[in-house]
């Protein structure tokens, strides 16, 4: 029986079902991390101002989608959520604020520091109104220290924390990574984090607020990066597309195009170079060890573009990996989320633009299969308000 066999006959359900999460956030950082809440089973309310709702309605490549408010940037991560209107600084707002608090398990909110406070919410005054109560606050530098009121965005982060002056190669770091990485490392932190305190709940029967700073995760997810200066003060330069740890590992040139390749392990290595019909290389004396060849990258390199020249980067690719060497072309966006392995694992997930049932979006689901099950929206994004007159019940229940 495969796995999925197994996934469709013991159907159980996600893994948060019943988790109720109260999301004030905006933009990015908050709403990816209550998306992914959301595809593990939680039942996620937006809240948002009135009349104007979340900055991301308008915001993406399509005007027409951005003038109605459902622009590309929320349809990607708000589906599987409902969306209230609420005025927190309004005696009305505030009312059926602490309605809908006293019946969640998690308050997510991306303010600047103090502004919960500001406007009647301390952490101290959420804690008496719900003593269970999971808040996770995410901000650029955390909640305390002298850069905690600073605005900050993606790009500022990427600066401070020394992503940017290790992207692209000497001549032309710094760089900008091309996607807003820190706000989703900063979303995924937040998202695993307040799974453990779930789970911490659970034990203890004690609630948590949880303080994710995006640059401290940021510099936590670069790993070897910070850990080789931290360490060993070796501080890292930028090398564009080659790997520092290793070589040969980075981009080289087949006949038709680029191609990956990580031959890290002695082992790849002396299979390279028979696949590609080099077996000289391996009795060269500056490619004998690792090291050797990490000094002498760059004449290793062209003489595995020159081998590489025989044959397309697609063939290269399957003839390398089926012998164990880790390859691949590089792909533009458009070809990626076309790749059949991700057809296979059911990855994406089609739902309705909000105004027009007659048009749809494909939206990403979650990297993770629970039992062998992909996990998905199964309803599309809210309106801005469309949920405004449930906001006083305890759930919208999910389609099955």
């Amino acid at each position: 029986m495969s796995v999925s066999d197994v996934a469709s006959s013991h159907a159980a359900p996600e893994p948060l079902a019943g988790v109720r999460v109260l999301d004030l956030s905006n933009v990015l950082a908050g709403p990816f991390c209550s998306y992914q809440l959301m595809l593990l089973g939680a039942d996620v309310t937006k809240v948002e101002v009135p009349d104007r709702g979340d900055l991301a309605r308008q915001l993406g490549p399509d005007a027409d989608l951005n003038a109605r408010r459902i622009g590309a940037s929320f349809l990607a991560q708000n589906s599987g959520k409902r969306s209230v209107e609420v005025d927190l600084k309004s005696a009305d707002g505030r009312a059926a604020f602490e309605r809908m608090l006293s019946e969640s398990d998690v308050l997510l909110e991306n303010f600047r520091p103090g502004v919960m406070a500001r406007l009647g919410y301390p952490w101290e005054r959420l804690r008496e109104l719900r003593p269970e109560l999971i808040c996770c606050a995410i901000s650029g530098f955390g909640q305390t220290g002298p850069m905690s009121q600073r605005p900050a965005y993606d790009q500022i982060v990427q600066g401070l924390s020394g992503m940017m002056s290790i992207t692209g190669t000497e001549e032309t770091a710094p760089q900008r990574v091309g996607f807003p990485i820190c706000d989703t490392v900063g979303g995924l932190v937040a998202a695993m984090t307040i799974n453990a305190a779930l789970l911490s709940r659970e034990r203890t029967g004690r609630g948590a607020y949880l303080d994710v700073s995006m640059l401290e995760s940021s510099l936590s997810a670069m790993g070897w990066a910070v850990s080789n200066y931290l360490v060993s003060g070796v501080e890292p330069m930028p090398m564009g597309d080659q790997n520092a740890t290793s070589a040969p590992s980075g981009t080289f040139q087949a006949a038709d195009g680029p191609l990956n390749i990580a031959a890290n392990r002695q082992e790849q290595f002396v299979t390279l170079c028979t696949l590609i019909g080099r077996d000289d290389l391996l009795h060269d004396e500056r490619f004998a060890l690792r090291e050797d060849r990490k000094i002498h990258r760059q004449a290793l390199n062209d003489e595995i573009n020159a081998a590489l020249a025989g044959a397309t980067a697609e063939w290269w690719e399957e003839t390398l990996s089926a012998n164990g060497v880790p390859a691949a072309r590089i792909l533009t966006v458009a070809q990626a989320v076309e790749l059949d392995q991700l057809q296979h694992r059911d990855f994406f997930a089609d739902v309705e633009v909000p105004d027009r049932d007659d048009e749809h979006v494909r939206v990403m689901g979650s990297g993770v299969r629970v039992d062998g099950r992909s996990l998905k929206p199964l309803f599309r994004p809210p309106l801005l308000g469309e949920h405004n007159d449930d906001e006083h019940t305890s759930t919208v229940s999910r389609p099955a």
